[in-house]
């Protein structure tokens, strides 16, 4: 699950790192444990989870390629990967991100959706294991033409090159470096002879680092040429470019059916503040969608979910466009870094 990086002028940035899980409203227990994993490291226990993690988000693809097929409803698809996450052992870090053609993420299907399978689609899950994530994302092209497969081989040429290239101890720059190049190599020519590159790296989409029961921790890892020196040290990160024939943007859509916590205050209505305590009980500071909270038979869904979002309590998520509502390919794995480098969902 990508995050969205629109620089020093806009503010979605900002609204993402209030937003995202509780980081200003952390118990300072919480805070203990956050620093005693940072000056220890990754811990065995994580590693395991970690790798866990990693170990059925690959089962999990690989049983995406049985259920994934032209005209299928995306929200059988959504119930059925999310289905074998818990059959596996493991729990959705968020919402099964199924996002086509120009939308290239946030998108999760409603409980009545009865959008279908199609175009350039892309199915972004995150796994979770004792509060330990694996996160990844695949492209599947659906057209009769399979007009998308170069775009989406590509892309996990870029994503696979950079990984190849990593290290205990790598500086960061090393996979926007990378994943940047293997791009710029693919050009195409024009009747007049003129050179261009054939896709462009989504600018303001990048990957993030990963920590217990956070999805979007730390540093954001860029897709793109950067100097960042920082060292790839004792950290899980995930790594997820996207590539376009577009003008390599993303915008703010409609807001999506996902959702965070993002203030802990009380609501005055009796039935939002119901939904509220089931939210905390079962999802925490991970994001949620409607359709589970649906399911789950709370009183007034809609209502008190509108609410919680009004009242500042809840974070809606927006769908994420690309600006010339061209379509948009998207890879993704997790790499954990600590006695070796591990790619947890490879």
């Amino acid at each position: 699950m990508p995050t969205e990086d629109f620089g020093k002028a806009d503010t979605f940035e900002v609204k993402l790192a209030n937003a995202q899980y509780l980081k200003s409203n952390k118990s300072s227990a919480g805070k203990g444990n956050s620093e005693e994993e940072e000056s220890e490291g990754i811990s065995a226990e994580a590693l395991k989870c970690y790798i866990k993690a990693g170990e059925i988000s690959k089962k999990v693809k690989e049983y995406m390629k049985e259920i994934i097929k032209k005209d299928v409803l995306l929200v059988e698809i959504a119930d059925k990967i999310e289905a074998k996450i818990k059959e596996l052992g493991g729990d959705m870090a968020f919402p099964t991100n199924i996002s086509i053609d120009e939308i290239a993420a946030h998108y999760t299907p409603t409980a009545r959706d009865e959008t279908k399978a199609s175009g350039l689609f892309k199915v972004d899950i995150g796994v979770e294991v004792g509060g330990y994530i694996a996160d990844t994302a695949v492209s599947f092209d659906l057209t009769d033409d399979k007009r998308y497969t170069e775009m989406i081989k590509i892309n996990n040429e870029a994503l696979e090159a950079a990984l190849k290239e990593l290290k205990v101890g790598s500086p960061m720059k090393v996979i926007g470096n990378t994943i940047s190049s293997i791009v710029e190599a693919h050009v195409s020519v024009s009747p007049d002879g003129q050179k261009a590159g054939r896709f462009k790296v989504i600018r303001n989409l990048t990957g993030h680092g990963l920590e217990k029961d956070d999805i979007h921790a730390g540093d954001t890892v860029s897709n793109l040429k950067n100097e960042n020196e920082m060292e790839l040290a004792d950290m899980a990160i995930a790594i997820e470019p996207f590539l376009t024939e577009g003008r390599g943007e993303i915008f703010e859509g409609k807001p999506s059916e996902i959702f965070v916590i993002q203030n802990k205050k009380t609501p005055r209505d009796r039935d939002a503040r119901i939904m509220l305590d089931y939210i905390l009980k079962n999802y925490k500071t991970k994001p949620f969608c409607k359709r589970w909270l649906e399911r789950a038979g709370l009183p007034k869904p809609n209502y008190c979910l509108s609410l919680l979002v009004k009242e500042g309590i809840v974070y809606n998520f927006p769908v994420l466009v690309e600006k010339e509502r061209k379509p948009v390919s998207q890879a993704e794995h997790t790499v954990v870094f600590a006695d070796k480098v591990y790619v947890t969902t490879m």
